[in-house]
């Protein structure tokens, strides 16, 4: 089974080459089974409503075939008897019709499900290519469906042979019956050959119906090359998706600065780490995070601060703890409300002094920090 390039198609079909194969029409079906099932409905609806269907269409018949004498002079009375006695040789017929093609209609949605494809009915040049048409017959398809057609014929053969042969002897006595019993002994005799040789179709459709289940799905197999282009087409490539990583990054971090001018304070590491807290007691339990970053972040979160008066302190100790602790927009944990709270009490106290400058960095003294909450 090797293929081009020298893959083999070893890897399991994806649900998305499933759901492709399906729109294009591409699904697993078995014209054996299709046959089979409306020979079969056919037998079945002969066996229930002979008796009915043979009594209707005799009427139509009777009534067709007795002319009144004023009709055999008119011109127009044959159109008008043919086209009566045909609706209802039809409306006879119909409900041997609606089973039929109720049959036909169902028998391939049993395999493969319901598929409407108008890519499938879509009309394509290469299939008037007869180099390619003859490749189609001389394929390995070609010789199963040959074999399948020798079966057929061997196992229609065999059944037809072996009905006539068991029932050679009703058949030899036709001949000595009246007219409507032979009809009706005849009747019996084309139902069960008919019913018994749509039976000897089931043995085909019992080997078609797996082998088209297999052959559906091994056309679907795909390389592992095939998979991973897929997977790419799907999730796509891993720049693109550094890039909108990188973008949902940069989108997020322009919205956290946004954040840092209605902050309280901006505690620093004092170079590596910024975390920018803001409390309101009327909306919130505890303070929270509204920004945060490292290196290049914390530097801009200290830039920003600074540019619009917010106070920058430094404690070493409690920014790494909020830092490692506590995600963005979320609340300190309960083990930092201690050491927070002293920090704002201090910034609350340097407001009210005279002569403050919220540009300056101010040093805060050592704040306490639990032991489980300490990073170095």
């Amino acid at each position: 089974m090797a293929e081009q390039g020298g893959q083999e198609r070893t890897e399991q079909p994806t649900p998305k080459r499933l759901n492709d194969s399906r729109q294009k029409g591409q699904i697993a079906r078995s014209r054996e089974l299709n046959t089979t099932a409306v020979l079969l409905t056919g037998a079945a609806a002969m066996l229930l409503l002979g008796d009915s269907l043979m009594q209707g269409i005799s009427d139509v018949m009777t009534r067709g075939l007795m002319l009144e004498r004023s009709q055999v002079f008119d011109t127009t009375a044959m159109l008008r008897l043919l086209e009566a006695r045909g609706i209802d040789a039809l409306l006879t017929l119909s409900p041997l019709f609606v089973l039929l093609v109720a049959s036909a209609f169902l028998a391939p949605m049993a395999l493969g499900g319901f598929s409407f494809s108008v890519q499938a009915l879509a009309f394509k040049w290469d299939k008037l290519d007869p180099i390619k048409g003859l490749g189609r017959v001389f394929a390995w398809r070609g010789l199963v469906e040959l074999l399948k057609a020798l079966a057929k014929f061997l196992i229609i053969g065999a059944v037809t042979v072996t009905y006539l042969w068991t029932h050679i002897g009703d058949f030899l006595q036709l001949g000595n019956m009246g007219i409507e019993d032979a009809l009706s002994r005849v009747g019996d005799l084309l139902f069960w050959s008919f019913l018994a040789i749509s039976s000897a179709l089931i043995l085909v459709t019992l080997v078609d119906v797996p082998f088209q289940l297999w052959d559906h799905k091994r056309q679907l197999m795909m390389t592992l090359q095939e998979v991973k282009d897929e997977h790419k087409e799907t999730e796509g490539h891993p720049e693109v998706k550094q890039q909108v990583r990188n973008l949902q990054q940069r989108m997020a971090e322009r919205r956290m600065m946004q954040e840092v001018p209605k902050a309280d304070v901006v505690v620093t590491n004092p170079s590596h780490y910024a975390v920018a807290l803001k409390y309101d007691q009327n909306s919130m339990v505890a303070p929270r995070v509204v920004a945060k970053g490292v290196d290049l972040v914390a530097a801009e979160i200290r830039n920003v601060a600074r540019d619009n008066n917010v106070a920058v302190a430094t404690a070493p100790p409690l920014t790494r703890a909020l830092f490692y602790s506590t995600e963005l927009n979320e609340e300190i944990p309960a083990g930092l409300y201690l050491a927070v709270a002293q920090v704002l009490a201090y910034i609350y106290q340097l407001r009210e002094r005279s002569g403050y400058k919220p540009s300056e960095t101010i040093e805060l003294p050592d704040v306490p920090i639990p032991d489980d909450l300490q990073h170095d």
